[in-house]
């Protein structure tokens, strides 16, 4: 007999309970998420449950992070118009295609009412730059921050934009994407959306010779 094996069981457990915890999450939402609904679905007892996760809150934490889509970074190199298109073209089509990223999105802009999930404690959460993140909806915002950060913390950026109010900026470029698919007009052009998204947020962002704002975005798609 080989030694030195482990119980797979607990694995498995967990994975089940995830797996019935995200399936619930996609069918109803954060309030389909109880110790009931899961452990039914996972055919697992609470008892196992609970080894793997402190609540129902802990495990609809986990659950929600698992379905959350990788943030589409800008690329190194090119104009700052580029680098804003393919970020906001990237959040565009996982918006169409994933209801769950939407939901996150609609949640950070609804400010800090987010029912019992607002304080949810991710277990283990670690930053990019290995700093604990304590709530679910800091999660949320950390991932979807994070290729705006890269772009406005960039020289370019800094030499081409007065300054920017990162959460008004997500808000004016990603804000006009969720509106239309919340539509759920089948001919909504999401690509054209966010070309007129991040062209008037240029406009009136855009840094003048003297310091100040431009009127108008010169070069732009279309001009």
């Amino acid at each position: 007999m080989a030694g030195g094996s482990t119980d797979p069981r607990p694995a498995r457990s967990r994975a089940a309970l995830l797996e019935a915890a995200t399936t619930l999450l996609r069918s109803g939402g954060p309030s389909a998420v109880t110790i009931d609904a899961v452990t039914r679905t996972a055919n697992v007892a609470r008892a196992t449950l609970y080894r793997h996760f402190s609540s129902a809150n802990d495990l609809l934490a986990a659950a929600f992070v698992s379905l959350l889509q990788p943030a589409p970074m800008p690329p190194a190199e090119g104009e700052l118009r580029d680098k804003l298109m393919a970020v906001v073209v990237g959040w565009a089509d996982s918006i169409a295609e994933v209801p769950t990223t939407l939901a996150a999105m609609t949640w950070l802009a609804s400010g800090p009412d987010l029912g019992p999930w607002a304080e949810v404690r991710e277990s283990g959460a670690v930053d990019g730059d290995g700093t604990a993140v304590a709530t679910l909806r800091e999660r949320i915002m950390a991932l979807y921050t994070l290729p705006f950060d890269a772009i406005f913390d960039s020289p370019q950026a800094r030499e081409e934009l007065v300054e920017v109010d990162r959460i008004g900026a997500i808000a004016l470029l990603i804000g006009p994407l969720i509106l239309g698919r919340l539509s759920t007009l089948a001919d909504f052009d999401f690509r054209g959306c966010a070309e007129a998204a991040v062209d008037g947020f240029l406009a009136t962002h855009a840094r003048t010779a003297d310091g100040g704002v431009s009127a108008a975005r010169t070069g732009s798609a279309g001009a």
